[in-house]
């Protein structure tokens, strides 16, 4: 084998040829971008492309992101052919998803309102149409099926190699058998790439290197936490009743999928508790390979899948084949600029669906690139959502057990990862469990869900309905209104910001005014030059060479890296003090009260106003006491040492008996802030909205002296005149059906939005929940009073309102009296 010349320079360079590699290679040249070099250790192909089902599948996401990078990928390996004379093998031969029981019938239903809002064309069938379509099924036991006849299957290593020769024809380079050793770096930037045989120099790396990708990644310092895992799929010896021109048939409560393959049935599975492969590292040399089938594990689940078409089970097993894939704690992809190298980008982590969504992903992270932002709302599988402790061993090995199998689980709203857990725990963690916390997963950290105070907290069973803890839920979210509750914080993202431009810094990085008045909390979104969201937190000023940010948890490691990148060489310093200070929030009517009992500084509304953050004395502690709430109530949040935080939490709690001091949970949080409309950034608003669309204008300072970054943008989106896309709250008139997300909202009965983000509204008696309404016309109060707004959940549609401003407390008299 003769040695591969490399091109000593590349603007650049793709680590792996897989169909995400190909893909964005095949997308940056495209762009215009054409000194590209893909750069494949062995053949494209041959990490776990060569062995994919191949499914083309645009049904299944409440992600609008997700379900349009996959209608992207079909229509692209649609048309590749006849733009590279390469066929994909792709057969439009139709897709059903079957419901066998009443829950998985709620969600698909859920899921095929959204989707057809974003474009699918999905039809809900009855289960004889799916016998007229794929006669070999049983379909006795189904309750529906629901079907999209432009969906198919294509053929992974076909399609993978037209999107090569599209990428080389646009002008990019190609080179296989050359594995990249390691990413060069220089002055914590990429610089470029080396090889045996040679160095590349480079401005941009991605590394889409499949199950190799953390390894890779690691010798540079960034952290990707994916592992592999075993993946099944049978095939048949051939079966005569079996016709190509059957659709993809999936039945996850049976853990299968069903398609023909050269005469024979394909079975693939994913089963509720898989196992992970390699935890140690996945050989340099593992090429094109299989691993040996655990029939014994395995017995079980094909038994049940080959059911669902018995005559499968009367034809020989031609091949069972096992073949890693890798999954990611959450089970969303690992995309973006890691926050460790600039310009080190990362496509990994598939999660079985990269065949799918590979079209769509090439071209969302070749924008991201070139454009320096992305165009798509990334907040769900941004790289920096994820923490270094989640690539351990042992952490690795536990979760994975359970992430393949949530493939195919029932996707209820409640759902919390249960493995790996305990990895993260407050100061507080033993006190409020034996206070009856039922715990969470929250970015790692446990955190108190609801409370059952006098029994011992039972989940029961996941439901699309209310859940057996609702009235205890409902008692913390009256407790809040009426009364005074304790809400452990701990998991917010906590950093100190100091030095003699630690206020210069951050008033250029913050939409509002910070560095004003000593002591005082400030609520501020941070904008990138486009003038969309990248953070919205509050930072507070202490002195005038210190300051305190706090963000969500999910914003954790994005806020750290915005702030790192935009110091540059001036006099500020960022500490992530997270671990350093529990976070104690004292709410409700009551909490002046409260708090006025276990401190000697005045708290009155004229010594400590809406907004004053002033360090008291609570017993022997100190604490960092701002007057701020998220909940719409009067309220507190304590920052407190972490060594001296039991001891305030005990002095809280002992003082607030006489008071009638109720825990609350994170579904109370979720339920308060919904009903006052207060924006949770990754949840309600994103990348892609405007400050001004986000509702949160008045968080803007447009006269600073020195402006911020994304002012002009600001300024040139108000200068546009009335917004036709806007973020509305929305409450069901209807007191009984719940929201979650992605429900179609509709005005005099034209789809306008979906919710983004909801919850109940005890106060308000229904469910509340966020919308971006997306009008082609100015939105104000008349437009929305001369509608007739419904909300479409489970194939009902269900009365509502609309507002602009938020239906509880719109004038805020409790919180600033």
């Amino acid at each position: 084998m003769s040695e591969p010349v490399l091109p000593k320079r590349a603007r650049v360079v793709v680590i792996g040829g897989g169909v995400i590699g190909c893909s964005v290679a095949y997308h940056l040249a495209h762009m215009g971008w054409k000194d590209v070099v893909l750069l494949e250790r062995d053949r494209l192909t041959s990490g776990t492309t060569w062995h994919a089902a191949g499914l083309i599948v645009t049904f299944g996401s409440t992600s609008e992101t997700s379900t349009e990078m996959r209608k992207y990928t079909r229509d692209l390996y649609a048309r590749l052919e006849a733009e590279t004379g390469l066929s994909t093998g792709f057969k439009p031969v139709g897709f059903i998803e079957v419901a066998a029981d009443r829950d998985r019938l709620e969600e698909y239903r859920r899921v095929s309102a959204f989707n057809r809002y974003c474009g699918v064309d999905v039809h809900e069938i009855s289960p004889g149409q799916v016998k007229e379509l794929f006669p070999l099924a049983r379909t006795d036991d189904l309750l529906a099926g629901f079907y999209v006849k432009e969906d198919g299957r294509a053929n992974p290593v076909d399609l993978t190699m037209a999107l090569a020769k599209g990428a080389r024809m646009a002008g990019a380079t190609i080179v296989e058998n050359c594995a990249v050793t390691e990413v060069l770096t220089k002055r914590g930037a990429v610089a470029g790439v080396r090889t045996a045989y040679g160095d590349i120099e480079c401005e941009y790396v991605v590394n889409c290197a499949g199950m190799w990708t953390r390894q890779l990644a690691a010798k540079s310092g960034v952290n990707v936490p994916l592992q592999s895992a075993e993946h099944y799929y049978l095939i048949t010896d051939k079966i005569p009743e079996l016709s190509a021109s059957f659709p993809v048939l999936e039945d996850p409560g049976s853990y299968g999928y069903f398609r023909e393959e050269v005469g024979g049935l394909m079975v693939g599975l994913f089963e509720p508790v898989c196992a992970p492969w390699k935890v140690s590292g996945v050989p340099q040399d593992f090429s094109f390979g299989e691993i040996a089938p655990d029939w014994d594990r395995m017995g079980p689940y094909v038994e049940k899948a080959m059911q669902r078409v018995p005559i499968s089970l009367e034809a020989g097993v031609r091949k069972f084949f096992c073949g890693p894939e890798s999954f990611t704690p959450d089970l969303q992809p690992i995309v973006g600029e890691a926050p460790e190298v600039k310009n080190y980008f990362v496509a990994a982590g598939m999660n079985s669906i990269g065949i799918l969504t590979g079209g769509g992903l090439g071209r969302v992270l070749a924008h991201w690139i070139i454009n320096g932002r992305p165009d798509v709302d990334v907040t769900g599988f941004n790289i920096d959502r994820l923490h270094v402790y989640q690539s351990n061993p042992e952490y690795r090995r536990t979760r994975t057990v359970e992430s393949l199998g949530m493939v195919y689980q029932c996707h209820y709203p409640t759902r919390s990862m249960q493995t790996a857990r305990g990895a993260k725990k407050s100061v507080l963690h033993e006190r409020l469990a034996a206070k009856g916390a039922y715990f969470k997963d929250v970015s790692g950290w446990e955190g108190a869900d609801w409370y059952a105070p006098e029994e011992t907290p039972d989940p029961g069973p996941l439901s699309w309905g209310r859940p057996s803890w609702f009235p205890h839920w409902e008692a913390e979210h009256k407790a809040t209104r009426e009364g005074v509750i304790l809400m452990d914080m701990s998991f917010m993202a906590k950093f100190k910001v100091q030095g003699r431009d630690a206020g210069r810094i951050l008033e250029r990085i913050s939409a509002n005014r910070v560095d004003g008045a000593s002591g005082m909390i400030t609520y501020t979104q941070w904008l990138n030059e486009g003038g969309t969201l990248e953070a919205d937190l509050t930072v507070t000023k202490l002195d005038d060479e210190s300051f305190w940010v706090v963000a969500s948890d999910t914003a954790h490691r994005h806020v750290h890296t915005w702030m790192r990148r935009h110091i540059g060489d001036a006099h500020a310093f960022v500490t992530d003090v997270t671990s350093g200070y529990a976070q104690i929030n004292v709410q409700g009517p009551r909490s002046r009260e409260l708090m006025q009992r276990l401190t000697t500084t005045d708290l009155s509304n004229e010594s400590f106003p809406f907004r004053t953050a002033r360090d008291i004395d609570i017993g022997f502690a100190r604490a960092l006491c701002v007057r701020i709430t998220y909940l719409g109530e009067l309220g507190y949040e304590l920052y407190v040492p972490t060594e001296q935080a039991t001891h305030v939490y005990d002095r809280i709690t002992a003082a607030g008996v006489e008071l009638g001091l109720r825990h609350a949970g994170l579904k109370a949080l979720a339920s308060l802030r919904m009903e006052k409309g207060y924006r949770d950034y990754g949840h309600d608003i994103d990348n892609t909205d405007s400050v001004l669309e986000a509702g949160l204008g008045f968080a803007v300072d447009l006269k600073k002296e020195h402006g911020f970054i994304g002012k002009d943008a600001v300024l040139a989106k108000k200068a546009k005149g009335p917004l036709h896309r806007r973020i509305v709250q929305i409450l069901l008139e209807d007191p009984e059906p719940l929201m979650f997300h992605a429900e179609v909202v509709r005005r005099n009965g034209k789809p306008v939005g979906y919710i983004r983000a909801a919850s109940y509204g005890f106060t308000l008696g229904g469910a509340v929940g966020l919308m971006m309404v997306e009008a082609g016309e100015p939105i104000d109060a008349a437009y929305l009073a001369q509608g007739t707004w419904e909300v479409e959940i489970a194939e009902k549609r269900v009365p509502a309102r609309a507002s602009l401003r938020p239906f509880y407390d719109p004038d805020n008299l409790r919180i600033k009296a």
